[in-house]
């Protein structure tokens, strides 16, 4: 039974919601600073937990969000921005997680949102989407590892910057590549069956 209009315009609210604050929180951190202490910057961060467990139902997520929070409250009763400064890094490890989990239990994440424009995805696309997979995979584990060089041997300045910037223009780069690569995969394929049929 479909959900109601409302529900769902709810839902998307959520989404974008969580969307947005996600991809600005480390320029809003950075803007913020000088004007509120670490303890009420921390809410932002609640905020961002908030948002995802109520745009999901999935215990992982969840869990991610449970563990955000364990972030605001450190950084809450300490009054200390070490901690608000570590979400980039949770969210690494977690979609690390994500991805590196469907690879053990297929169809792989990449795979799955292929099948989303190609339901009929043919073994030559499960192949590329699960090598694909492991390239964010590897992408996360970077991305992860610079996120935590910033935020604990770097100044605010350069953890805004690297966080709140740098990480999405390498992420839209890998995006825009893979697309690129994903659609001579896709033509190679179709021409391939086209022989084969």
């Amino acid at each position: 039974m479909p959900e109601p209009h409302g529900v769902v315009a709810v839902k998307r609210m959520y989404a974008i919601g969580f969307v947005a604050i996600s991809l600005a929180y480390p320029l809003l951190v950075h803007f913020a600073l000088g004007r509120f202490e670490p303890r009420w910057l921390s809410l932002l961060l609640v905020a961002v937990a908030a948002l995802r467990a109520a745009m999901t139902k999935q215990a992982f997520w969840w869990a991610v969000a449970g563990c955000a929070g364990a972030l605001a409250l450190a950084a809450f009763f300490a009054n200390a921005l070490a901690p608000l400064k570590l979400y980039p890094v949770l969210v690494n490890a977690a979609l690390l997680l994500a991805f590196g989990a469907s690879l053990r239990w297929p169809p792989s994440a990449i795979e799955r949102l292929a099948r989303l424009r190609h339901p009929d995805l043919p073994a030559e696309g499960v192949a590329y989407t699960r090598k694909v997979t492991w390239a964010w995979c590897v992408f996360f584990v970077v991305n992860g590892a610079i996120a935590l060089v910033t935020a604990v041997w770097t100044n605010e300045r350069v953890w805004a910057l690297y966080n709140g910037l740098v990480a999405y223009v390498l992420m839209g780069l890998l995006f825009a590549g893979e697309w690129l690569v994903r659609q001579r995969v896709m033509r190679n394929a179709s021409v391939g069956g086209g022989a084969h049929g």
